[in-house]
């Protein structure tokens, strides 16, 4: 039987790892814009933004998933 609080607490790490999924792909969209701009340091942002918010919204999907905790592996 899992307590409320774990509940909780699942849930909202779950919420952050969808939320920084979605930073990631509009940080993709917005490099792809930039890109067609020739807009250089635009896609330089926007490809550390998607390396490091994909990073963690992977690993922390792969650790609810498959671990079964929160938080990233």
């Amino acid at each position: 039987m899992m307590s409320i609080t774990r509940l909780i607490k699942e849930v909202l790490v779950m919420f952050l790892g969808i939320l920084t999924l979605l930073v990631a792909i509009f940080s993709v969209i917005g490099g792809y814009v930039e890109l067609k701009r020739k807009n250089f340091f635009g896609v330089g942002f926007a490809a550390v933004s998607v390396a490091v918010f994909g990073w963690f919204s992977v690993m922390t999907l792969f650790s609810i998933i498959f671990t079964g905790g929160g938080g990233t592996v």
